[in-house]
């Protein structure tokens, strides 16, 4: 397994917000943190990035893989274009100079924004999720955390985005998704989790959705009732 949690916890002000969480990801999968607002999802996506610390419980990530992490609200200089925003968080990444402008343009064309001089600033919801989605590719990293992905994408944006994960998939690329678009999720993850006060109440696979059964009906027949 390329990513394996085991029995994790973290608590906030004597909240638990992960309860003994268990789940795991294999190399080239696409896997779904699902549940409502405050499942915890979010909070254990900050685990394993390190962002924040589990009061118990472990995870191991296979050795030499790379993260890269798109959050649910990115946030970057306002008085940068797309393109300087990129570059900049190349030379943080150490990216050797010479070979930063053909990653920052190709990178661009990759998420659909436009190589031009509109400043951050102006981006619309949408622009800033793919941004956010360029940035986390920087270094063509193992496997993809990405926070609500699709958020703020008009319906031929949320098609766009989906193909190009699927792309990714294809390219090897291991990918972890917390979001609330439940037919995105069926149409590009194996398999994942619903989770609810920070506990798994069901795991899911694309085994258990069918014609008369759609990744809806399972969410709402694991949380009905619940919430």
């Amino acid at each position: 397994m390329i990513i394996e949690i085991t029995n994790l916890n973290k608590v906030y002000k004597g909240k638990k917000v992960v309860n003994d969480l268990s789940f795991s990801v294999a190399d080239n999968e696409a896997f779904a943190l699902l549940g409502s607002n405050g499942a915890g999802k979010s909070t254990t996506i900050k685990i394993i990035l390190g962002l924040v610390r589990a009061n118990s419980g472990s995870i191991n990530i296979e050795a030499g893989k790379t993260i890269g992490y798109s959050p649910e609200t990115p946030s970057f200089p306002s008085f940068l274009n797309g393109g300087e925003v990129l570059a900049y968080y190349a030379k943080l990444q150490k990216i050797p100079q010479a070979d930063v402008k053909d990653t920052v343009e190709r990178l661009l064309k990759t998420v659909g924004l436009d190589i031009d001089k509109t400043r951050v600033k102006f981006y619309s919801k949408g622009m800033l999720q793919r941004l956010a989605l360029a940035q986390a590719l920087l270094g063509d990293p193992d496997i993809l955390l990405l926070d609500e992905p699709c958020a703020g994408l008009d319906a031929m944006g949320r098609i766009e985005m989906i193909e190009l994960l699927k792309r990714l998939r294809k390219r090897g690329k291991t990918i972890i998704i917390n979001s609330h678009i439940l037919s995105d999720i069926e149409k590009v993850c194996d398999h994942g989790i619903i989770m609810n006060k920070g506990e798994v109440r069901r795991n899911w696979s694309q085994e258990d959705i069918q014609e008369d059964c759609t990744l809806e009906d399972i969410f709402t027949q694991t949380l009905g009732g619940v919430i």
